[in-house]
């Protein structure tokens, strides 16, 4: 029997707010009520549809969005700005009309780690986040492709010094370790061999990628077990053919969208089959993923710690930011405090998310952040956040119950009634309901359970 069955609602397994909230924070960036409540209507087909076409979001979308969103970034790389391209990328995170898109370009980012502190071209730095969205759906082939003429990339693993007679390891063993096989899965040799079949790139000063033939190594290889004269795209097809790449990619779009000890061997193994059937096309793997029992199964929901991206976006689009935006560089630093700093991975291993986003320090930042964010520092001008005017745009009554009930549903898709018992009781005693309603608010967020998705 598939481990990836479609999921259907049963009395078990509901289709409720929990579930749409779930879908929301884990496959996109969360959603405003009014896109929670369309989603519970329309149920999940349709909701996971709309994620997938990139046409979830139905508020806060600015009509020219991809023009404003490319000025933003012109402005930034003419600057030569980091924190303005870190900036323009919370832009495109909180206004996006897709936000799936945005998640996936997030996590190839992590997979093909680059970093700013090497790479200090902004212009490469953009460049290659585009690549990552136009490809973040499709045919992992595809993407390797253009990450093998990638000049962040090949800059950042020193491919241009990588040459006959001198070579250079760094891209051939993050290409086997990290892009493609995974640890254990190849040899010393295959490293070896597979840089010297990477000898004679070369970047030229606007980022031209070229192939120098006086500095290759033309001699005969031998990579997993096949010799000759290898090339580029001969590589190429022995790894993206490879059993255990499709394997590795599974793991890496289970990692994403599934929680600890949810995906069991047997359950990866068939995914990876699915995706070497389907010439390692990546949405047929997330829509597989999607749409299953397993991602909708209570195993699943709030099973694992939030990113930082999604411990900050998600409320922003929760709160309906879009209505007043934040200052997107006070929130792309909120999200660095947080332990996520955007075009900086730590190494080439990138961020290894789980419970390393939760330390001394990243915890007492979560709240910090969050803290400040309802109290409207990253807005311009500063301005609390309005959740009175929240409430009335839903008509939720005008009891403290009420109003917790919908803030805890909002942000966690559920609230038991001794939670809101319990939180009544800490903020009764506030005569100023705004503030009563931040409150509850900030207690949601850095709850534990605030910390999952």
């Amino acid at each position: 029997m598939s481990r990836w069955i479609p999921y259907s609602p049963t009395p078990d397994r509901p289709w409720n707010l929990a579930r749409v909230v779930h879908l929301h924070r884990r496959a996109g960036l969360g959603a405003t009520w009014a896109e929670l409540q369309r989603d519970l209507s329309d149920g999940p087909d349709i909701a996971v549809k709309r994620l997938l076409k990139g046409i979830s979001r139905s508020e806060g979308v600015p009509d020219e969005f991809e023009t404003l969103s490319a000025t933003i970034a012109k402005s930034a790389i003419d600057a030569e700005d980091e924190h303005r391209l870190k900036a323009w990328w919370v832009y495109r995170l909180l206004m996006t009309p897709d936000p799936l898109g945005e998640r996936l370009t997030l996590m190839w980012h992590n997979h093909f780690a680059t970093s700013l502190i090497k790479v200090t071209r902004l212009k490469w730095m953009h460049r290659q986040n585009l690549t990552f969205r136009q490809h973040a759906r499709g045919a992992f082939g595809a993407l390797l492709d253009a990450m093998l003429n990638d000049p962040a990339l090949l800059s950042w693993l020193d491919a241009p010094q990588n040459r006959a007679g001198h070579p250079n390891e760094n891209l051939a063993r993050e290409l086997l370790e990290l892009f493609t096989l995974g640890i254990g899965n190849y040899t010393e040799s295959d490293v070896r061999e597979s840089a010297r079949v990477l000898t004679g790139i070369t970047i030229d000063d606007l980022g031209s990628v070229q192939f120098d033939s006086s500095k290759h190594d033309g001699d005969s290889k031998t990579i997993l077990g096949k010799s000759g004269d290898l090339q580029l795209g001969d590589l190429h097809e022995l790894l993206t053919s490879h059993p255990a790449t499709a394997r590795h990619i599974a793991w890496r779009l289970c990692r994403e969208f599934c929680g600890e000890n949810v995906v069991d061997d047997d359950a990866l193994n068939e995914l990876a089959a699915g995706l070497r059937t389907n010439q390692l096309r990546i949405d047929w793997a997330i829509e597989t993923i999607l749409r299953s029992s397993l991602f909708f199964s209570e195993g699943n929901l709030r099973s694992r710690i939030a990113d930082p991206v999604s411990s900050l976006i998600c409320p922003l689009r929760a709160f309906e930011c879009h209505r007043n935006p934040p200052n997107t560089l006070a929130v792309a630093d909120g999200i660095r405090r947080m332990g996520l700093n955007l075009f900086t991975p730590p190494n080439v291993g990138g961020w290894t998310g789980g419970r390393s986003w939760m330390s001394t320090m990243t915890v007492i930042a979560r709240t910090n952040v969050i803290a400040e964010l309802l109290q409207g520092s990253m807005q311009l001008p500063t301005e609390p956040i309005d959740l009175i005017a929240l409430l009335d745009r839903y008509h939720i009554g005008d009891t403290l119950s009420d109003a917790i009930r919908f803030l805890g549903s909002l942000l966690h898709g559920d609230i038991t009634n001794e939670s809101v018992e319990q939180l009544a009781r800490s903020v009764r005693e506030e005569t100023d309901r705004s503030h009563q309603l931040r409150t509850i608010a900030e207690m949601l967020l850095t709850s534990t359970a605030g910390h999952l998705h």
